[in-house]
């Protein structure tokens, strides 16, 4: 076997999906979800709260969306687009063998600033169906990025997504330990990979 059939074959780049356009009652309405959840957590995030924060009735939303799951869509749809965004302009700006280090720290750095939107977008099955074309595979494509193949990308994503969880649940010491474990990760995963 020679060295350019053991080379992981590149895929091609992926673009941007366009983002959802909603009509402005609907985006108004995410905008309103994205601050109760914000402020008070996903236990506040009823219809009802959201109607008041929007000072209409609870039964004028659904004219506007189906129930509460299709708000919980539109914002994971948010959350993935908004990451995935800072994501790339991580890796496009990364200097060369700190690329691991460079997605990693953007990683916490938005899901630390965005905690309950993170958690929403993160945690229970994703809503495929709901989302809008293309958006998981431009997720995911930093981590191919940078790890250079499927199953270290994953191992990676799954990395960034279990120290965050057990930073947000306080179940790391924080400071410079919490700091070190980054790092260290950061630098097993860099010499993993294999370059694109």
């Amino acid at each position: 076997m020679n060295a350019a059939s053991r080379q992981p074959r590149r895929a091609r780049p992926v673009t941007a999906p366009a983002p959802p356009e909603h009509p402005p009652r609907v985006a108004q309405i995410l905008a309103a979800a994205r601050a109760v959840l914000t402020a008070e957590g996903s236990d506040a995030l009823t219809m009802r709260r959201l109607a008041a924060e929007l000072g209409i009735r609870a039964p004028s939303l659904y004219k506007h969306l189906p129930g509460k799951p299709a708000v919980t869509e539109g914002l994971v749809a948010i959350a993935l687009a908004e990451l995935s965004a800072v994501l790339h302009d991580s890796v496009r700006r990364a200097r060369r063998g700190r690329e691991v280090a460079a997605l990693l720290r953007a990683y916490r750095a938005w899901a630390l600033a965005e905690p309950n939107l993170y958690r929403m977008a993160s945690g229970g099955p994703v809503p495929r169906d709901a989302l809008p074309s293309g958006l998981l595979r431009w997720a995911a494509e930093p981590f191919h990025l940078v790890a250079g193949e499927p199953a270290l990308a994953r191992a990676l994503w799954s990395y960034a997504h279990g120290m965050i969880m057990w930073e947000l649940d306080g179940r790391q010491p924080s400071g410079p330990e919490l700091d070190a474990t980054w790092s260290a990760g950061a630098a097993a995963f860099q010499a993993a990979r294999r370059p694109t």
